[in-house]
């Protein structure tokens, strides 16, 4: 585990290790670069890797090739049925909402790395509640990621980092995402540094992104 102070700015390569399922589209923002990243400098081999909204398992992946164990929560069905068939550790990926992972009897974690669904605040469809309208609008998303990372917390070591990959989400009305979804995560965690991604090769109209690092006190 590097030991050295973090970088505030980091350019790394804009790369897919594997290719989308069909039924997944072209606007995937989460490169391999990130969790391989990350891992490499929070975690040593045989550390356990968590990532509490799996998607297409990037994380799980890359955990996997740099010899540590992946535990992965995703809710949708597709996805995870996907993400399962193909890492060895597949019993360790769980088809559930993340809300419930102390339910799940996780062993404790070293690192989490995760990059959670995105909402933009003019938009009433919930990624957290799969668009229930019950749960519809952007304040209740974001209390819901509030509770989420108080969750995550529990299952977390001592002093154990958490990555979260976000951006902010400029549309018709800008949506400060990394703002508050970081003010949200910091209810449970200690923020201890922002560091902006530069890509070296980037796809159109994303040259950058952004990762919250954070400590379980």
């Amino acid at each position: 585990m590097k030991t050295a102070a973090d970088p505030h700015f980091l350019t790394l390569p804009f790369i897919m290790e594997r290719d989308p399922p069909p039924f997944e589209g072209n606007d995937i923002c989460y490169s391999s670069a990130i969790p391989r990243y990350f891992i490499d400098r929070y975690s040593q081999k045989g550390d356990k890797i968590l990532d509490p909204f799996a998607g297409l398992g990037t994380t799980l992946f890359v955990a996997e090739q740099m010899g540590r164990v992946p535990y992965g929560i995703e809710a949708e069905r597709e996805r995870f049925e996907w993400t399962a068939g193909q890492v060895t550790n597949w019993q360790n990926v769980h088809h559930e909402d993340s809300a419930k992972i102390n339910q799940l009897n996780l062993p404790k974690m070293d690192l989490c790395v995760t990059s959670p669904p995105f909402m933009p605040m003019d938009h009433d469809w919930n990624p957290l509640y799969s668009g229930n309208p019950v749960h519809a609008g952007y304040p209740k998303y974001i209390s819901r990621m509030r509770y989420i990372f108080s969750e995550i917390e529990k299952v977390m070591k001592k002093r154990a980092l958490l990555v979260v990959h976000l951006d902010n989400l400029r549309r018709r009305r800008f949506t400060p995402l990394i703002w508050d979804v970081g003010q949200a995560i910091g209810a449970s965690f200690r923020l201890e540094n922002d560091i902006v991604i530069r890509w070296e090769n980037p796809p159109p109209d994303y040259p950058y992104t952004q990762c919250l690092v954070f400590r379980k006190i």
